[in-house]
């Protein structure tokens, strides 16, 4: 059975490379009807926090993403939290020394950082040798560590010879015998490192694929050293291309968000970022673009993921939320409308505001648009200068409107009469009673607008511009 696990450090934001990598492991998990794991890697006990663990799954969970195992849920293979599972890194640790395959140091890291400068001046490279620790290895020193509590580090033995990795996005990549020197298993605060950790958990939570960003390729050659030592058959690897900014390099925030809270907070609706984010470095057998998340999972395969770093285009991601809010149900839209209008410090009751979303939907891109969109329905523009051509039509038209029932069909009768009987140019007419009654050259069709707005605020707004234009 395919298992999979997406194994994020509780330090900060969802990252949407991150949540890329949470997607495809879910989608390949559900395709092949295997299994999703979420594991917490939070030994970095200096960043690590709570909070940002709950903030996590709560970004996951809004994505829509769901998993089998996790710290939330449970599992055969727990416990699900790297922190909770110090005592089984320190039992393997402890098997690679009584095998030989890695070692005890009791040099302070200034005295190994001494070993590097030295090797560098050497002009050579800082790859760490048993021996090289050797001096520290007296009496005296355990002595002292044990006196102080201190643990002392533990080494891997890397093996002088060459490694290969079929990966299932690069392809075969070769690590030279020599690319690196040993390295750190378990540091001295007792704490492991992340390839020793990861290999160890990956190993006993039975994954069968580790899908994630390829800047973790560096890290396979340690990954793949440890599992050797430990006899144990290493998962598939597929390491998907980085995504980066429409300059080419990193993401940053120069481009915008770059965390889901971040778009979750400015209205881009879930579908929408998800469906975007799967076409980051995976394309459609059919080349389709808008993929709901059932289309998703039965298109999706590993083959498919593309070896080419990914371009994120802000505009595009707008223009594919745009479609999903133009698409989504209207009594749905006003749920997750809602609290952005009252931000905004906006009120209305529930037929109103339904009647208003569904007049700008059209236009909304993102939500924390929809307070600017909606405004005019709410406060009154700034008066509007009337042309001395159409002063004569715009008299005429508030003469009348305050005298019928406010009834479209009525009102679409008075327009037609008083740019007849005034002898004005339709298109200029209409345009300057747009103006004048939401202060923007653009918006909703008048026939729609003007019963919504109501007798009383298009009566107060035409008399302001009729004054100002005296």
């Amino acid at each position: 059975m395919v298992r999979v696990r997406f194994a994020p450090s509780p330090t900060g934001f969802l990252h949407v490379g991150g949540a890329r990598t949470a997607l495809f492991n879910y989608l390949f998990a559900r395709k092949e009807n295997g299994k999703f794991i979420l594991r917490i890697e939070d030994t970095d006990i200096e960043r690590s926090r709570e909070e940002y663990e709950k903030r996590l799954i709560e970004a996951l969970k809004w994505l829509g993403l769901d998993w089998d195992e996790g710290p939330d849920v449970g599992g055969e293979h727990g416990p699900y939290r790297q922190s909770e599972r110090i005592h089984i890194y320190h039992e393997v640790a402890e098997y690679l020394v009584n095998k030989r395959k890695a070692y005890y140091v009791y040099a302070y890291p200034e005295e190994i950082e001494k070993i590097r400068e030295r090797l560098l001046k050497e002009k050579k490279a800082p790859h760490y040798t048993e021996e090289m620790f050797k001096e520290f290895e007296t009496p005296e020193r355990k002595k002292e560590y044990e006196s102080r509590g201190l643990r002392p580090a533990v080494f891997f033995k890397m093996p002088r010879k060459e490694f290969i990795l079929e990966d299932i996005v690069k392809g075969k990549v070769v690590f030279k015998e020599g690319s690196i020197g040993d390295f750190v298993l378990l540091r001295s605060n007792g704490l492991p490192t992340y390839n020793f950790a990861c290999v160890v958990d990956d190993s006993l939570m039975e994954i069968t694929h580790v899908i994630r960003g390829d800047d973790h390729l560096s890290n396979t050659l340690r990954q793949l050293a440890i599992y050797e030592a430990l006899q144990k058959e290493p998962p598939k690897f597929a390491h998907v291309s980085m995504i980066l900014g429409p300059d080419g390099k990193k993401l940053s925030k120069r481009f915008g968000a770059t965390s889901v809270e971040e778009f979750r907070d400015k209205g881009y609706l879930p579908q929408a970022l998800s469906n975007y984010l799967v076409l980051l470095g995976w394309s459609h057998p059919e080349g389709k673009e808008i993929l709901s998340k059932e289309e998703m999972i039965e298109s999706f395969s590993l083959d498919r993921l593309s070896k080419n770093p990914a371009i994120f285009d802000p505009t595009k991601l707008r223009w594919m939320n745009a479609h999903y809010i133009r698409n989504l149900e209207l009594e749905k839209l006003m749920k997750i409308s809602k609290p952005f209008l009252e931000k905004a410090g906006y009120q209305a009751d529930e037929e109103y505001f339904s009647e208003i979303l569904d007049m700008v939907r059209d236009r909304l891109e993102v939500l924390e648009e929809l307070p600017y969109l909606v405004e005019y329905f709410f406060k009154d523009p700034e008066p509007a200068f009337i042309r001395s051509d159409l002063k004569e039509a715009f008299e005429k038209l508030l003469e009348e409107l305050e005298k019928i029932e406010w009834k479209e069909s009525y009102i679409v009768e008075t327009f037609r009469r008083v740019v007849k009987e005034a002898k004005v140019k339709a298109k200029d007419f209409y345009m300057t009673l747009r103006i004048v009654l939401t202060g923007r050259e653009e918006g909703p069709e008048l026939i729609r607008l003007v019963p919504a707005l109501g007798k009383e605020r298009v009566i107060k707004r035409l008399k302001n511009s009729l004054e100002v234009s005296r």
